[in-house]
């Protein structure tokens, strides 16, 4: 991989994992217009997913201090139930990760009508979220962080949008769209740490040489600092779009690149 194929895949990864067009379905177009092979693929997504985390850590500081500050007054506060909702949001992700992994895997090979398919459903979550009008509620409930929960772990489909999977299903569930991004951007941090260890368990298993085969670390450097960056962003413009409800505009581009994908390698 060269260096500015990593600088494109690592804006793509930061701009994407927190707009709702699916992160994981263009770093899988991404991928395949430059010919990357899995192993040089699976390093390199684990660096751009850690550097996303950070960059959410970094824009979400105050909310995540304050998180911790309520948790360790060991009182059943407002900081407490929100981080209980978010353990509750991870137990599908959790069951999906520890029984169904190699799956998913084998489904992120199996091509780009996947990629396609998947950014069609997303459009038309986001088409509906947009339309739809429930009765709007003041929190977010354990049953609906659950509920939110089952539409991230869903989400592990390529070109299925994780944030607007989450947030589309929060707003249909009648949640506040001021508290769903924030929702929605810190209950990913702990599942995608998550699966960064497993991805760097199995990339020890395999050798640090068969990991970082055709992938220089300069090009890891550079595709780190590019969705660390964009990630930071994107995570502060995403939050001021939910406010306003202008998803309809990423529906319209979910549907068209979805339709491209499925299209374009049948001509």
């Amino acid at each position: 991989m060269e260096w500015f194929e990593a600088l494109i895949l690592g804006i793509i990864q930061g701009l994407t994992e927190y707009l709702p067009v699916s992160s994981s379905g263009h770093l899988a177009i991404g991928a395949h217009l430059f010919g990357l092979n899995g192993e040089e693929n699976l390093t390199f997504t684990v660096a751009v997913h850690v550097a996303t985390v950070l960059s959410t850590i970094v824009i979400l500081w105050k909310e995540i201090v304050w998180l911790f500050t309520d948790l360790f007054k060991f009182k059943w506060n407002e900081g407490t139930k929100y981080i209980v909702n978010i353990i509750i949001s991870m137990i599908p992700v959790g069951i999906v990760g520890l029984f169904f992994k190699d799956k998913v895997e084998a489904i992120f090979g199996s091509g780009l009508l996947v990629v396609g398919i998947c950014l069609l459903v997303t459009a038309t979550l986001l088409a509906f979220s947009y339309w739809a009008k429930p009765r709007q509620r003041e929190n977010i409930s354990p049953w609906h962080a659950f509920v939110i929960g089952i539409a991230q772990a869903l989400a592990v489909l390529p070109g299925l949008s994780r944030s607007g999977s989450t947030i589309a299903t929060g707003l249909l569930l009648g949640n506040k769209k001021e508290r769903l991004a924030q929702f929605s951007f810190l209950m990913v941090i702990p599942p995608i740490l998550g699966e960064a260890l497993l991805d760097v368990k199995d990339m020890a298993e395999m050798g640090v040489s068969q990991a970082m085969a055709g992938l220089p670390p300069l090009s890891l450097i550079v595709g780190f600092l590019a969705a660390f960056v964009c990630g930071c962003l994107a995570c502060k413009w995403m939050v001021n779009i939910v406010k306003k409800g202008k998803l309809i505009w990423f529906a319209l581009y979910c549907a068209i690149v979805g339709l491209a994908t499925i299209v374009i390698p049948l001509i």
